[in-house]
């Protein structure tokens, strides 16, 4: 879009908050195009960084109930008056690339809400629970004028700790199990959490969930403390996405965190880290992509991996020789 007349046209419909513009645009800059990324970075450098919204990024184990949570947590949030985005991504297929996307319509009521906008996006196999792009969708609906973006990634996982690197702060949302369920949970991805939250807090599993809170509170009291919290963080409660129990705590648990972060610039030194954290991963990306693109590089890279497999050489020599620049 770089010579596009229609370019400040389209920024201006996001920034206005039209809904479809935003869509494209984001389909966009999942485009694997050459022509398309050109157009997209040209589009995210018009409409700037000037508007900022809240980063939550939200996991759980399989059956937790995350598209119940985040269809009441977000309709709680719209019904104040805020705009809530949910960018879900859904795992893809390994062998077809296909992915479901069936987020909207487990969230139906929250894809009708005209203050909500959902965005199921395949992660195309990326590791860390979140399709590469997402962070810029994240940008173009923070330009968009939304509030809240919610970022619900993929599963539960150590490689879920990339999902850090684009949200201000981060959401486990669990279910009430009994004996080692602590087991079934990742160290990584506790040691990232700042609220634990604990849902299916209701009928008969509300006992089960008020004890699972507490197995889960004492975990974070013994990991190690973190600069960037207050006194009290890490924090394990309960909630009911089902009855829209304890929904508000958990959202004024998140803002007193985000405030006390915000006051003692722990928020503007995050987003500088996750900034350069994106700089140097972009960097290596495009590296890699031309190594790839190159015919004479190609070659080189074909002709000393048919080595590495005979065994001639180390995987490590072939790489040095690939990267050395011509005598």
């Amino acid at each position: 879009m770089t010579d596009d007349p229609n370019l400040s046209a389209t920024a201006a419909r996001i920034a206005s908050g039209d809904r479809r513009a935003l869509a494209r645009a984001i389909t966009l800059v999942e485009s694997a195009r050459p022509d398309h990324r050109t157009q997209a970075l040209a589009l995210l450098d018009a409409l700037g960084t000037d508007r900022q919204a809240l980063r939550i990024g939200l996991s759980g184990t399989p059956g937790v109930g995350k598209s119940t949570f985040i269809e009441s947590f977000g309709l709680m949030l719209t019904a104040m008056g805020k705009k809530v985005a949910v960018l879900a991504v859904d795992p893809s297929s390994a062998r077809s690339g296909g992915s479901i996307l069936g987020d909207k319509t487990r969230m139906d009521m929250l894809a009708r809400d005209p203050n909500a906008f959902i965005r199921p996006s395949p992660s195309q196999t990326q590791l860390g629970g979140v399709a590469r792009r997402t962070r810029e969708a994240v940008a173009l609906c923070e330009a968009a004028g939304y509030d809240v973006v919610l970022i619900e990634t993929v599963g539960v996982g150590q490689s879920e700790t990339l999902v850090a690197q684009m949200s201000d702060l981060f959401v486990l949302l669990l279910a009430p199990a009994g004996g080692d369920e602590l087991q079934g949970v990742k160290r990584g991805i506790m040691e990232i959490a700042d609220i634990v939250l604990v849902n299916k807090a209701d009928g008969d599993l509300k006992a089960q969930a008020t004890r699972t809170r507490a197995d889960y509170a004492g975990a974070l009291r013994l990991l190690r403390k973190r600069a960037q919290d207050p006194d009290g963080y890490p924090l394990a409660k309960t909630v009911s996405a089902l009855e829209t129990e304890g929904l508000t705590d958990a959202w004024d648990a998140m803002q007193t965190l985000t405030d006390w972060r915000r006051d003692h610039g722990i928020w503007d030194q995050t987003r500088a880290d996750q900034a350069r954290h994106w700089f140097k991963e972009e960097v290596q990306l495009q590296l890699m992509a031309q190594l790839t693109g190159d015919a004479d590089l190609r070659d080189r890279l074909d002709h000393m991996e048919r080595r590495v497999i005979a065994g001639d050489m180390s995987p490590a020599a072939a790489a040095m020789q690939v990267l050395a620049k011509p005598a």
